[in-house]
């Protein structure tokens, strides 16, 4: 991340929380010391399934460009079968990352001068308590791990406050448990 604003793209499908996930991860970076934050959600026909997308630029300064990330330092990405999907990887820098819920190996995704972090988010989610398809709060178990921008606590506790009414406990508990599960890959 040559600059000073951190450029993570956010990928899902509606209804799996991809929006939800980003913006609890921005509230989380004001508290962490990122002075500047801007979150760009990009709406379209979205129904339950289809694509979604948002941005999130953090910085320790403000930052000015309220545009859509075209060259990510980081895309986190709910479901991997959206890998598959056209320009979800476009624009990522090179030795940039990549966090993804999936039941297989970083080596499984691997990508030339990209780092690849999984987990197996979704199992995860259940084993804590959440419905089936729940995976915005685990994912950012995911992020905490291989992002390493934010303490895990803080983040956590955002997540309680974001789903205060919607199983607190059980949504920080499937990032908890995410965060401890991620497998970190290497650049290939």
């Amino acid at each position: 991340m040559n600059d000073d604003v951190i450029k993570i793209r956010w990928h899902g499908r509606g209804g799996q929380g991809a929006i939800t996930a980003a913006k609890i991860v921005a509230n989380a970076a004001f508290e962490c010391g990122y002075n500047g934050v801007v979150m760009t959600p990009t709406f379209g026909t979205e129904r339950r399934g289809a694509p979604v997308l948002t941005s999130l630029k953090i910085s320790k300064n403000k930052i000015y460009d309220l545009s859509p990330i075209a060259e990510p330092d980081m895309i986190v990405v709910l479901d991997y079968l959206l890998l598959e999907e056209p320009g979800v990887t476009s624009g990522l820098k090179q030795g940039g990352m990549i966090i993804v819920n999936s039941p297989k190996t970083p080596a499984d995704h691997a990508m030339n001068g990209i780092k690849i972090a999984t987990a197996d988010v979704t199992s995860i989610a259940v084993e804590a308590g959440l419905k089936q398809g729940i995976v915005n709060s685990g994912i950012i178990g995911a992020f905490a791990k291989a992002g390493g921008l934010m303490e895990l606590d803080i983040l956590l506790k955002k997540i309680e406050e974001e789903f205060r009414d919607k199983r607190p406990a059980q949504n920080a508990e499937a990032a908890r448990l995410t965060f401890s599960r991620t497998d970190m890959g290497g650049v290939k």
